[in-house]
């Protein structure tokens, strides 16, 4: 329909309400043509009638138009507050919120790349770890890209969630590696989390250790929760951002193929790395080996060249003798070698061998290599007994649980012998003690000590020597003791330490309070590398001085003594050494009981030399058996 033409003196406006709008007398209200003959009269004041109002005032337009915007913006930012909640108030500073969405893209970036290229040992976490191409992100940022939507953010979650449990474990590894020198075993090593707990207990009092563990839970949950945002972050970028994010990859996908074909390296470390495939991989391998494992220890358990041999035939050159198995804990190669601590472990050596030779007892010393380090005693005492490498947990279990006969059954077994174990190491019930064959088992609550703890050292060794002589080899009309003995004030932490005092002065252990006040904070003490070497050193020096003391003191022309470490020190003490050789000493009155041994060429002394023989730890046993029956 055309227009209505518009007479002189008309409404300008007119022409733009359309056919239906009727022309007005002069004078009425010219807004009444806008409404129509239907429509009824407004509200005063309605932003609809102002902006009508308008079409015929400029400025009344204008300020209607103001006010239709106000109102639509203050809609639109309260819908926009119901929409975004707290972070709807970034919409008001546009600066500040892209600010933080570059930093948190950056550091989603930097979070992902270093969980991807960290090192599972602190020794190899350098800038050059971090300048890598790793290629599971290479691989898994192409996979975003070529996914559809929904399965993406399935993906970039899943991934997320796995990279953390990656970097947990290599944060585990870490410590394992601190403490064992190797790696945490995903099968075996779970009862070892039951122990370190105890260990923070008996070093740092019951506050540290639930702060430790605290920490440890939180840690766990915020690298999980971080990592998986971080790389959620990172793929919405890439998906709103696609053809960049296709080139980036690409290029880094050529890079790391070049660099790795052509070898190339930044001060020795590779540009192009698949660590984590390789990682995983080896982890994968360890469990195979495990489950493995089980099958070839239960072959090798199976062989005892003495099971057959008659009662009356075994350990025949010892009838009649006090024999002493007694292993000092920690003891390692490193005490006697390392030139920081040598001198001094030297001088204590000798002064005891000159000691122990003037009253009368001879010595010989060779090395032993243990199945661990670090840590793990009794997967050493177990292997020195049984004759069998007990490596692992599993292999700890196996033989507990099974019927192999150990060197302290074997002197069991003869009859011949009352068989104790002395063990203050041991603070709750102990199943595994059985199996042994121990007739009777002295822990830390029942060797009569009422002094305090050092650290986790139940009872200091001087004490626990005294207690033997006093509960079983000061005895009279007894018969001959085979005993097992446990040392254990060289364990780790090293602080604070016992000393050796008056043995008249020994009494309940009492006077033992007054000797830990005057000992060192461990928390103060392993701030330092070179005060934990010197507490270590210590500490053996106050092993060894006990237990040739006691042999000075009460030994007679009737005791024999074997005396070992279990294993090497933490890695703080061995500064990087890898080996795993621990001393080894026989002592005695009779020199036909040393004459017995004469061939296996062990030195003369309580010293090892450099070249002395060195066996794994499973050979002593039958070598020994060996020795001192009918054959030997």
């Amino acid at each position: 329909m055309s227009a209505t033409r518009p007479g002189p003196g008309s409404d300008p406006a007119a022409p733009d309400r359309g056919a239906s709008a009727a022309p007005h007398a002069p004078g009425s209200d010219p807004a009444a043509a806008n409404r129509g003959p239907s429509a009824t009269p407004p509200a005063p004041d309605n932003g609809t009638a102002t902006a009508n109002q308008g079409a015929s005032d400029p400025a009344a337009r204008d300020e209607g138009d103001a006010r239709h915007v106000g109102v639509e913006d203050a809609r639109g930012a309260a819908a926009g507050v119901a929409r975004r909640g707290w972070f709807g108030r970034w919409r008001r500073h546009p600066r500040a919120a892209r600010g933080v969405s570059v930093g948190t893209t950056v550091l989603a970036g930097v979070l992902v790349l270093c969980a991807l290229l960290l090192p599972n040992r602190i020794e190899r976490i350098e800038f050059g770890s971090f300048v890598r191409i790793p290629a599971e992100g290479v691989l898994l940022a192409g996979l975003l890209l070529a996914l559809p939507p929904r399965p993406r953010r399935i993906t970039a979650v899943v991934a997320g969630v796995f990279l953390g449990l990656v970097t947990v474990l290599k944060f585990v590894d870490m410590g394992f590696y601190q403490v064992l020198a190797r790696p945490f075993d995903l099968v075996l090593d779970w009862i070892l989390i039951e122990h370190a707990t105890d260990f923070l207990r008996e070093t740092f009092g019951r506050t540290g250790q639930v702060l430790a563990v605290i920490g440890v839970i939180v840690l766990f949950v915020a690298v999980l929760v971080l990592t998986t945002l971080a790389v959620l972050r990172l793929t919405n970028l890439m998906a709103g951002h696609r053809p960049v994010a296709a080139r980036t990859t690409v290029i880094l996908g050529t890079a790391w193929m070049t660099c790795m074909t052509l070898g190339v390296q930044i001060g020795g470390v590779p540009i192009a790395t698949k660590g984590n495939a390789e990682f995983l991989g080896n982890r994968v391998e360890q469990v195979r080996a495990g489950l493995r494992d089980a099958r070839v220890f239960e072959k090798q358990a199976a062989v005892d060249a003495f099971a057959k041999t008659p009662p009356d035939q075994l350990l025949t050159g010892l009838r009649g003798k006090d024999v002493l198995f007694t292993f000092i804990e920690s003891y390692g190669r490193v005490a006697i070698d390392d030139p920081a601590m040598a001198p001094q472990i030297d001088a204590v050596l000798k002064e005891e061998t000159s000691s122990l030779k003037a009253a009368g007892f001879a010595s010989r010393s060779a090395w032993l290599r243990s199945p661990v380090t670090g840590a793990g005693s009794w997967l050493a005492h177990s292997t020195f007994l049984s004759g069998l490498w007990i490596k692992n947990q599993q292999r700890y279990r196996s033989l507990t649980t099974s019927d192999r006969m150990t060197l302290t059954k074997y002197f069991g077994k003869t009859g011949a012998w009352r068989t104790v174990g002395i063990v203050p190491g041991v603070r709750r019930a102990w199943p595994e003690g059985k199996f042994f064959g121990l007739d009777h088992i002295y822990d830390s609550e029942h060797l009569g000590y009422h002094g305090p703890y050092f650290s986790w050292t139940p009872v200091p060794d001087q004490f626990s020597m005294e207690a033997f002589q006093r509960l079983e080899h000061g005895k009279k009309d007894r018969q001959p003791i085979m005993a097992e003995i446990i040392l254990a004030s060289s364990h780790n932490p090293w602080s604070p330490l016992a000393r050796m005092i008056d043995w008249e002065d020994l009494g309940d252990g009492s006077v033992f309070h007054r000797i830990k006040k005057e000992g060192t904070d461990p928390t103060e003490v392993w701030k330092d590398p070179e005060k934990v070497r010197t507490e270590y050193r210590k500490a053996i020096e106050y092993s060894i001085r006990s237990l040739t003391e006691w042999v000075e003191r009460y030994g007679d022309e009737d005791t024999v003594l074997v005396f070992l470490g279990d294993h090497q020190p933490v890695p703080t003490v061995t500064a990087g050494d890898t080996g795993k050789d621990v001393p080894v000493t026989i002592v005695a009155h009779d020199r036909k009981v040393l004459d017995r041994v004469a061939d296996w060429g062990w030195t003369d002394g309580l010293k090892p030399a450099p070249d002395a023989p060195r066996w794994g730890m499973d050979k002593f046993r039958d070598r020994f058996m060996t020795a001192y029956g009918p054959q030997g």
